[in-house]
């Protein structure tokens, strides 16, 4: 039976949210890629270009550590597993590299407690090729358990080819995919995540201060970490906690060290002081009908099983709309509280979220006749 997706649409009385500087009058930054949300919320404060696919350079180490994080958790490796450092790994991103490291000597045993603290702390690309073939067998192997993360994770564009970020064609994220994952890390990972803001790391009596030049530069911030490749600019990944709210940012394409910080501290004070939190429905409310097929009533009520909350500008006032999406008809019997689509909220022709629904009571099969009106209402509909 052939179906179709259909949009209920409604427009809402509220004010929206500025997710692009379009949106959002006498406010922009200079960053080309951009992805900023509420954490308790959900809402998209901002976006631009957020689904383009870029070198992740040493960003690309969060997701590296979360496939570390996911092997201790599963008893994989303890903090106290050692591995040896091997020569590529010296040489690769050891000090011999002239690149981030945490001069691991050749042959050397590290346990992965320190090779963790190494690779967040000090962005050590030494420390995750050890541990890459520590787990893996070899740096390739470890990149494509780290693909396969990522889309177990619901990141379907990002791809590695190595452990570190290090220069490589066929790495690349999305700025929508480290706001993803930033915000698994934190969620998933509670304690581990802290080593994020931890301040510095010294190992065989080597000091080194956190390379994350934002923890401070910005109060509030509390990870995660910074990129920076040839051709594409820097970039940064970053939570930042202040009071009850918290929000995740990732920027792409900023021109200096200088320039990153500056952009993030505006991006995150503008963030944290312009938006307000309004609720659009209620946990179980009644927000819209579908249809039935074959049922003993022709349509059934839709709900939110939570609070649908948003995030809206202070001093700008527009409008929301809100559309249901579903799989028309639905086929009888439908149980109640089945999830059947998503309203999706959007601000102009951007999405800033969506929740699914549920039907708010059970329809049972119907009578012969209902049945055969209903086929004849479908075959009327598709040949209109």
């Amino acid at each position: 039976m052939r179906m179709k997706w259909l949009a209920i649409l409604g427009v809402l009385t509220a004010l929206a949210v500025g997710e692009a500087a379009a949106q959002t009058p006498g406010f922009d930054t200079k960053a080309k890629q951009v992805y900023l949300v509420d954490a308790e919320t959900g809402t998209v404060l901002f976006s631009r270009a957020e689904n383009e696919p870029v070198p992740p350079a040493s960003l690309a180490k969060l997701m590296a550590m979360e496939v570390v994080f996911e092997a201790l958790d599963k008893g994989e490796v303890t903090p106290d597993t050692t591995f040896e450092v091997s020569e590529y790994a010296w040489r690769t991103g050891g000090a011999p590299s002239g690149t981030s490291t945490m001069f691991a000597p050749i042959k050397s045993r590290i346990r992965v407690a320190d090779l963790v603290q190494g690779a967040i702390v000090q962005l050590a690309n030494d420390a995750c090729i050890v541990l890459a073939e520590g787990m893996a067998g070899s740096e390739a192997a470890f990149a494509e358990r780290m693909t396969k993360r990522a889309r177990d994770l619901g990141m379907p564009v990002a791809t590695f080819k190595n452990a570190t970020g290090l220069p490589d064609p066929e790495n690349r994220m999305t700025m929508r995919e480290l706001v993803t994952l930033s915000r698994h890390l934190y969620e998933a990972h509670p304690d581990r995540y802290r080593l994020y803001s931890q301040p510095d790391f010294e190992w065989n009596k080597i000091y080194q201060r956190n390379k994350n030049p934002l923890l401070a530069a910005i109060i509030g911030v509390d990870g995660l970490a910074t990129g920076f490749a040839e051709g594409f600019g820097f970039s940064v990944a970053a939570s930042m906690k202040r009071g009850d709210r918290r929000v995740y940012l990732a920027m792409g394409g900023l021109a200096s060290e200088k320039e990153r910080i500056e952009e993030s501290r505006r991006v995150l004070e503008w963030a944290m002081t312009n938006f307000e939190k309004r609720r659009i429905f209620a946990g179980g409310e009644t927000i819209g009908e579908a249809s039935v097929y074959g049922g003993a009533a022709g349509r059934v009520a839709l709900a939110a099983a939570e609070p649908l909350d948003v995030l809206l500008p202070v001093n700008n006032p527009e409008r929301l709309t809100a559309r249901i999406v579903y799989k028309w008809p639905l086929n009888a019997p439908v149980a109640a509280g089945q999830e059947v689509g998503v309203v999706k909220l959007w601000n102009g022709e951007k999405l800033i979220k969506e929740v699914p629904v549920h039907t708010a009571k059970s329809v049972e099969t119907g009578t012969l006749t209902s049945r055969a009106l209903d086929a004849l209402q479908e075959l009327l509909f598709f040949w209109l």
